[in-house]
């Protein structure tokens, strides 16, 4: 009998999707707390202690997550995701395939396709659900 390993996915740190959301090409679209130095003052300072942030994306190209994205920060709340094909946070998340975070759920720590920048591919996600941390 072989005996598979459970694969676990990146969650990136704050500084890490920072780096993304500064360098990607793709659309974005900011909800929740702002995030200083992309989308509010550089000086701000963050309440990142207490909050996820999460991006979630339309497109999947080969191994890398865009297209049209959301960003999300804050805290624990279900989020509204149709079309989301690939997503990365910095909490574990739970992404679901009903709206209203039900149906089949799956968490982004056990991510069964892995993307580049530390981004999970999850086909057919219809809701999103951020945790307390």
């Amino acid at each position: 009998m072989t005996q598979q390993s459970e694969v676990t996915a990146d969650i990136l740190t704050q500084d890490e999707m920072i780096n993304w959301l500064k360098t990607t090409d793709a659309k974005l679209t900011f909800v929740g707390e702002p995030i200083p130095g992309i989308n509010s003052p550089a000086g701000l300072v963050s309440r990142e202690a207490l909050s996820t942030t999460v991006t979630y994306c339309s497109q999947r190209i080969d191994s890398v997550c865009g297209g049209a994205c959301t960003v999300y920060t804050g805290g624990a709340t279900c989020l509204d995701a149709p079309n989301t094909n690939c997503l990365a946070a910095t909490n574990n998340v739970g992404f679901c395939s009903s709206s209203g975070c039900g149906g089949s759920c799956n968490q982004l720590s056990t991510c069964g396709t892995q993307l580049d920048d530390g981004y999970c591919y999850t086909p057919d996600t219809q809701s999103i659900l951020v945790g307390n941390y």
